[in-house]
């Protein structure tokens, strides 16, 4: 905790530069982290909600500002429900709706910094918010930004001291889409090979699903997300694969993105429980948290469950969430419903729908 004397000095500092300390947050370095919000007019920043530690806050010094306004224009560029938007206008539509941009400045290191961002989903039904792993580079005293699937940031990727060697094996991999012989089929093709992938559960154990293939926000864009809830796997949500793993909302938070070889990712969301994770390198069912009804980043749910989606880039290495009709996850190949949530997965023979208890299988 802060002392009295040190939260006025960080408040003072903060208020110099345009900024102000509102809540304490989780520390993600250091050992205190302050929640701050951007006040300057018309400035990109404007009303998106910043994280960062005082540690990063003093490593940035002046220049946070800058930063905050570089990357909270990408976002707002890249955002679904803001695009089009001037970004005054996309926060304050956001905001109408009870929904916050939030950018939270992980690591920092001269002229580089690295996070997370993200815009909350409506907290009004099921669905996941839009988040981006980012990497920002200074040069000649302006911040560029590298949202995870710009150009930039498979650029940054590369030379960035905040990325690790063996980060950057898996990272630049997925960045650049070098996808294994196979992994490059048609949505129509027959079941897509997605590099063994498991169901975000133990091997061999089963859960029930909830709901067949959706949007990653219950509306709209390719149908990528599962739903899964129950069974004899104590709850305990893992990962699909080994690969890098960051917890979105950070400490505390029940949404996980992990970074697969051969150019794919999982987001897990609505867990409890959560392991926090920075860029962590983790094995193949590592485990991220447990079965909740989490919506540290908006959206809502019911009842205590996984929401599992598949990502992937396109040829312009932007990220999205990709089809799940046809490919195989779990040694059970996904098909598209009617509808949404009532598609279901076939496996030697069987047919499993939603309220069906599956078996997570490696083969």
């Amino acid at each position: 905790m802060f002392s009295r004397l040190s939260m006025r000095i960080a408040v003072t500092a903060l208020a110099v530069t345009g900024l102000f300390a509102a809540a304490p947050s989780a520390p993600a370095i250091g050992q205190g982290s302050s929640t701050v919000s951007s006040a300057a007019s018309k400035s990109p920043s404007a009303g998106v909600t910043v994280k960062m530690s005082d540690t990063v806050a003093d490593r940035l010094g002046t220049g946070r500002k800058a930063l905050m306004d570089a990357v909270s224009a990408d976002v707002l560029s890249r955002s679904h429900d803001a695009r089009g938007l001037a970004p005054e206008a996309a926060v304050t539509k956001l905001a109408a709706e009870g929904r916050e941009v939030v950018v939270d400045v992980r690591t920092v290191s001269s002229d580089w910094a690295r996070g997370v961002a993200y815009v909350e989903a409506s907290r009004t039904r099921h669905g996941e918010p839009e988040g981006w792993l980012y990497i920002a580079h200074r040069k000649d005293g302006r911040w560029t930004s590298g949202l995870e699937g710009d150009r930039e940031f498979a650029d940054y990727v590369a030379r960035s001291p905040l990325v690790g060697k063996a980060e950057r094996q898996t990272m630049t991999a997925y960045a650049e889409h070098k996808a294994t012989p196979g992994t490059r089929v048609s949505p129509t093709g027959a079941l897509a090979n997605t590099n063994g992938l498991l169901l975000p559960w133990m091997p061999d154990y089963y859960m029930t699903l909830t709901g067949g293939p959706h949007a990653h926000d219950g509306a709209t864009g390719y149908w990528s997300a599962l739903d899964f809830a129950g069974g004899n796997a104590s709850g305990r949500v893992r990962a699909s694969r080994e690969g890098t793993a960051t917890s979105m909302c950070g400490a505390g938070g029940g949404w996980t993105r992990v970074i697969h070889p051969g150019g794919f990712s999982t987001d897990y969301y609505h867990m409890w429980n959560a392991t926090y994770y920075n860029g962590t390198a983790i094995s193949s069912s590592a485990l991220l948290g447990n079965i909740g009804t989490d919506t540290c980043a908006g959206g809502s749910a019911t009842g205590a469950h996984v929401h599992w989606s598949l990502r992937t880039y396109d040829a312009n290495y932007v990220g999205q969430y990709t089809w799940l009709n046809g490919r195989t996850i779990g040694g059970w190949a996904w098909w598209n419903g009617s509808s949404q949530y009532s598609g279901c997965a076939t496996r030697l023979g069987y047919t499993a729908c939603p309220g069906t208890a599956i078996y997570n299988r490696t083969s």
